[in-house]
């Protein structure tokens, strides 16, 4: 019974489609802190400009009270307030749609290909078959006699 699980696992740890996830999960990895650049660098800044000067990593709500106000959130954890850093969170959530955006983009080119590669597999299999016209089976384009019905073709 071990021995079927072991053997189990294996067929499946070696399969393409788990080693397949682990090189997405790598390549997730090291995209990730691409895409965080992307939104904390260039994206949020001309959206703060436009916004009047806001940055958004210092966007936060102070939970305990605080008898002044901090210019940035850093200057409010440094001082020991409790804060809701909605800011970071429209940060995160943004690097998430362009990741979820991209990741869309990708499986939809990925299953452009295979459709392309499922239509010329078809066009090459009805190229080299016909139809019997006795008991319409289809046969090799070649075939001199129907080996469905055994009629003799023309």
């Amino acid at each position: 019974m071990i021995k079927e699980i072991l053997k189990e696992f294996k067929d499946f740890a070696v399969k393409g489609n788990v080693i397949d996830m682990a090189v997405g999960i790598i390549i997730g990895g090291a995209f990730s802190p691409i895409v965080n650049s992307l939104v904390k660098d260039i994206i949020m800044p001309p959206i703060g400009y436009v916004l009047g000067n806001v940055d958004f990593s210092n966007l936060y709500i102070p939970v305990t009270h605080a008898e002044q106000h901090y210019s940035s959130l850093e200057e409010a954890q440094a001082a020991g307030v409790v804060t809701i850093n909605y800011g970071l969170f429209i940060n995160t959530l943004i690097s998430f749609l362009i990741v979820a955006f991209a990741v869309f983009l990708l499986v939809k080119f990925i299953n452009k290909l295979k459709m392309e590669k499922k239509e010329e597999a078809c066009e090459a299999v009805e190229e080299t078959t016909k139809e019997c016209p006795y008991c319409c089976s289809t046969i090799n384009k070649k075939a001199k006699k129907c080996p469905f019905c055994g009629s003799e073709l023309s």
